[in-house]
């Protein structure tokens, strides 16, 4: 249970406006939203299971520790990404297929390689388990991407995307400190090179968000019987 919900709440916060979940919201102003979210459960329930597979494969070749720093060292990575922000390239476009088959195929490739899927990788290396972690990532990709065509489609508004970003950025760059803090041998914790990390990461915030992606509009919601 502590992977699922683990697993779950690191998907929410990283769903929250990323490009997945700025496609949902696109996607639901044209097609039924049960459409959307069966198309969004099958990309990700195929998605997640590549990821973890990876995840949990990697550490029957490398060493745990190292995966545990690597891991606390890309949730910094993902607070990051979560700051600069997501855009979308063309990705609610895709047409010639049904409603179901274009929002899965869309997802599928919209995940390869985004952050909520290489998360999922280093959790799965995290706990060296697969399906709790399936599950919980799995759960909520959905959960958030609901949450984006709540707020997109039926509410109708904008999301208060740059608040929503700066806290689920700061949870991840929070829990990888931590992680870095637990996992690096104590001749590294040294006074000096907490100070100078500290300046770095400071830094890396700040010329993130400066060259942050520009924001994206929520479109108009669609008319639906």
């Amino acid at each position: 249970m502590t992977a699922y919900i683990t697993s779950l709440l690191f998907v929410v916060l990283a769903e929250m406006g990323d490009k997945t979940q700025l496609l949902a919201m696109a996607f639901a102003t044209r097609y039924p939203w049960r459409t959307v979210m069966w198309g969004v459960f099958a990309a990700t329930i195929l998605n997640h299971l590549f990821a973890v597979v990876v995840g949990s494969y990697l550490t029957s070749v490398i060493p745990l520790s190292s995966i545990q720093i690597a891991a606390a060292a890309s949730f910094i990575v993902f607070g990051l990404w979560t700051i600069r922000g997501d855009s979308l390239d063309g990705e609610d476009k895709k047409t010639g297929r049904s409603p179901f088959w274009t929002v899965a195929i869309a997802f599928f490739l919209a995940e390869m390689g985004d952050k909520t899927q290489l998360a999922t990788v280093a959790l799965a290396a995290q706990f060296n388990t697969i399906v709790p972690v399936w599950l919980g990532t799995t759960t909520g990709m959905l959960i958030a991407d609901g949450i984006g065509i709540i707020f997109g489609i039926v509410m109708g508004k904008k999301i208060p995307e740059r608040a929503v970003k700066w806290f689920a950025a700061l949870i991840f760059i929070a829990f990888g400190l931590v992680g870095l803090y637990e996992s690096l041998p104590a001749s590294l914790l040294t006074a000096p090179i907490l100070t100078a990390s500290s300046a770095v990461l400071a830094a890396a915030i700040y010329l993130v968000a400066r060259s942050g992606a520009p924001a994206d509009k929520a479109a108009p919601a669609a008319t639906k019987k």
